[in-house]
């Protein structure tokens, strides 16, 4: 071994510009190491459990982990340590098997009774009106179809619907889906509707020339469509009404498709049908689409197409067309370093990545994150690969719920969602990437049980931890800013110190999906969550609440609890 150390020693000695060179790449290796340890893409919670003595502030008691676990007996603290990455509790038991439950398998009156029981679980999405008479030659219901004579359900057939738009969804012969705008037949006997759904025996999906109809309620995260373009509602016309929408023309033979083809061809981002007048535009101060009217008031036929609706001279019916709205494209980097660091804090899953797409949209400026990951930098988040430090971006992604951490900031809007939901997304994406879904098998096996066990008591913990740290706490509720985008969004950018124009924010409702965002035709169809989840998932929530209003804050959503 000594020899061998003297050999090295004379050649290093004889060449020592070989010897510098190996002492960098060692040295770059060992950095590179370190940086890796230091940004992984995953938030990080301090090591050593804390005391209620130094975790108390002032207003709010302390709720410390330990408390929080309570409720889940599988939940166990991980052993103290540096600091680690990933959930904070990890689950010891196995989860218990399933009971198998006696198979119903009475007749026509047991399943219109169980039919109507699950009709009112849908009552959320959907609502139920009633049988109604079908033709083959002449459909009821004459938009998009599509069969299954395996797994049809009646949440399937009406997620497709809402997904491409649809107002009416219907089932029939137990398997075969049905979507309309408009119903064009009569009603029919309850009774008539009598065939099971194919993929859940629960539940009736119409009967022989007989469907089940729903009318889907628009407001939920599906866009209602007509073709490529996006229906937005009735509104009653502008006051100034060729300034509000400067292209127009004159169809005698009128029809959706003509005019929004029209627009399309003029690329404007807006077209309203008024009778035989097209009028084309964007979203504007005045005309902001934000008061919305009865669509009967627009319920006028179109002269080329007898079963479309073309609004009148008074009342418009507006469609969003594929030209994109560039008024609130342009993005870059802060002009000079910013003088705070603000943090865009949320739980994962809770909308994190598209609050950031509404920021970027509505002030112009790249958002930052306290991780990287190159998806979201190939997307368009170029403020992906700054140092979260840099000061060149406007706010700062983070999952981080440590003392430490949040005192790094000088402020921050904290955003908040349902944890049912939150969690869900973030199983998602945990499996199936940022718009991906896990597999069955993960919701099935092991991996669903374990997950929500270790970050149902993060999402409590997360959001007491920045009440109790944060220095200036803006607190949006995902749910309100899906609800009221306009006014929500105003806030945020109010807080961030930068002055966005009406029309600018109107441009961001128009462009407010963004790239991530997931498609409803791979929702569950059945309830994961267990009781014994729901009701400990239910004590955190009420904690939430409860540390919300001590700071004179509007507590959560309603929706939060489970009706």
């Amino acid at each position: 071994m000594a020899k061998l150390l003297l050999k090295l020693q004379r050649y290093f000695r004889r060449k020592p510009v070989r010897f510098f060179t190996l002492l960098a790449l060692y040295l770059a290796a060992g950095s590179l190491v370190f940086l890796h340890s230091g940004f992984s893409g995953e938030p990080t919670v301090p090591g050593s459990p804390r005391s209620p003595a130094a975790a108390e502030g002032p207003g709010l008691p302390y709720l410390g982990v330990m408390q929080l676990s309570r409720g889940f007996k599988a939940a166990a603290t991980m052993p103290a340590g540096p600091r680690r990455h990933g959930a904070w509790f990890k689950s010891t038991s196995k989860e218990p098997s399933d009971r198998g439950k006696p198979r119903d398998n009475g007749g026509p009156r047991s399943r219109a009774l169980r039919g109507r029981s699950g009709r009112e679980k849908e009552e959320d999405r959907a609502r139920y009106l009633g049988c109604y008479e079908d033709n083959t030659r002449q459909r009821t219901l004459r938009g998009m179809s599509f069969f299954d004579y395996k797994k049809m359900t009646v949440f399937r057939c009406q997620d497709n619907c809402a997904e491409r738009g649809y107002l009416y969804a219907g089932l029939e012969f137990g398997a075969e889906c049905y979507c309309g705008h408009k119903i064009q037949a009569s009603n029919a006997s309850e009774s008539e509707c009598n065939m099971e759904c194919k993929g859940e025996r629960s539940n009736t999906c119409g009967g022989i020339n007989r469907l089940s109809i729903y009318r889907l309620e628009l407001a939920q995260e599906s866009a209602r469509r007509y073709g490529s373009a996006i229906f937005r509602g009735c509104f009653r016309r502008p006051e100034n009404v060729s300034i509000a929408l400067p292209a127009s023309q004159l169809m005698l033979n009128m029809s959706v498709d003509k005019c929004v083809d029209f627009c399309t061809e003029k690329e404007f981002p807006l077209a309203a049908l008024a009778g035989t007048m097209c009028r084309c535009g964007f979203p504007s101060t005045l005309f902001p689409l934000h008061e919305r009217e009865d669509e009967q008031l627009c319920a006028h036929k179109c002269a080329a197409e007898e079963f479309e609706s073309c609004g009148s001279a008074e009342f418009l019916l507006v469609y969003q067309t594929q030209v994109q709205d560039n008024r609130c494209m342009d993005r870059r980097f802060l002009p000079s370093r910013a003088k705070q660091l603000v943090a865009l804090a949320s739980f994962p899953g809770a909308g994190n990545t598209w609050a950031r797409h509404l920021i970027e949209l509505a002030t112009g400026f790249y958002t930052g994150s306290y991780y990287f990951d190159g998806s979201l930098y190939n997307k368009g988040f170029k403020g992906e690969r700054d140092h979260w430090r840099s000061g060149r971006t406007i706010c700062i992604k983070t999952h981080e719920s440590g003392q430490k951490e949040i005192e790094s900031f000088d402020s921050a809007i904290l955003l908040i969602r349902n944890p049912y939901k939150a969690l869900m997304a973030e199983f998602n994406r945990k499996y199936g990437g940022h718009i991906g879904f896990a597999a069955h098998a993960h919701w099935k096996g092991k991996e669903w049980p374990e997950f929500v066990a270790n970050y149902a008591p993060w999402w409590a913990t997360h959001t007491l931890d920045w009440l109790r740290y944060g220095k200036k706490v803006l607190v949006v509720h995902f749910e309100d800013l899906k609800r009221d985008l306009f006014v929500q969004l105003q806030r945020m950018v109010a807080l961030l110190g930068v002055t966005a124009c009406e029309d600018r924010l109107l441009c961001v409702e128009g462009q407010k999906d963004g790239n991530f965002k997931r498609s409803g035709l791979r929702k569950l169809e059945y309830d994961p969550y267990t009781p014994e989840m729901r009701k400990v998932i239910g004590g955190y929530i009420r904690t939430v609440d409860a540390a919300l209003k001590l700071r004179n804050l509007s507590g959560v959503p309603e929706d939060y609890y489970p009706r």
